[in-house]
């Protein structure tokens, strides 16, 4: 298993990213949750086996169709507490 904690900058809200984050993360069997954040970017919490983390990262350098990714920042994280895929409350 493999936790990673992401911040994604570029045009990320307002393109329905959390939804289609929750979408993969769900399809891919990943844990954790994804979050607007005040300054415009997305910050999400995954984890899961290693090969379904990697598939999401290369999956998040496009996003959703209306979404330009200009960085996204990656580090080790502690896995998340709860089972499944959150949709938390902006930051």
């Amino acid at each position: 298993m493999a936790a990673r904690h992401l911040v994604i900058t570029g045009r990320v809200q307002g393109v329905g990213w959390r939804d289609w984050m929750a979408g993969q993360a769900r399809t891919l069997g990943l844990n954790g949750w994804v979050r607007n954040r005040a300054d415009g970017s997305v910050e999400a919490l995954i984890d899961g086996p290693e090969p379904a983390v990697e598939e999401m990262l290369r999956a998040c350098r496009s996003g959703p169709r209306l979404a330009v990714v200009s960085g996204i920042v990656e580090t080790l994280a502690e896995p998340p507490a709860e089972h499944g895929f959150q949709l938390l409350p902006n930051a």
